[in-house]
């Protein structure tokens, strides 16, 4: 799908606040509100927005866990196990060294600890890099 100057206004919007109403959206970029709940919809149905997700504000920890995965499994099969475990946030398969990039938040450092242990622990994972973020910069 190609986008327009409005759809991308619009995604900017809804990246930063994805709870904000079509009625809000509209006045900040100039549309109707039935405009611009088409224009979502269309984004949505063509999977230029896949879902709408939720940050939690009590996650104080966060971290992302680099993973090599051993070459007698499958990559999707263990992201997909990754991706029931507690504090799983997203799960990217990546090409370089490691196989496989988790994004992970925990009320505390200790929570955090024990879920990348818990992901340590996945049979076929064979390594693993985790780096501790220190701030979040928002790019709006």
């Amino acid at each position: 799908m190609k986008l327009d100057d409005m759809d991308q206004a619009i995604l900017k919007r809804l990246q930063s606040n994805s709870r904000e109403s079509f009625a809000m959206l509209a006045k900040e970029v100039n549309l109707t509100g039935p405009a611009v709940r088409r224009r979502v919809e269309k984004m949505t149905q063509k999977g230029v927005i896949r879902r709408f997700t939720l940050e939690r504000g009590d996650m104080q920890a966060r971290a992302i866990v680099l993973v090599s995965v051993d070459s007698e499994y499958e990559t999707t099969d263990i992201s997909e196990k990754l991706a029931t475990s507690d504090g799983i946030q997203i799960i990217y398969e990546i090409t370089g060294q490691y196989d496989i990039m988790a994004v992970l938040s925990a009320p505390d450092i200790s929570d955090l600890n024990a879920n990348v242990d818990q992901i340590r622990r996945t049979p076929g994972i064979t390594d693993t890099n985790t780096v501790i973020i220190l701030r979040h910069v928002s790019h709006s």
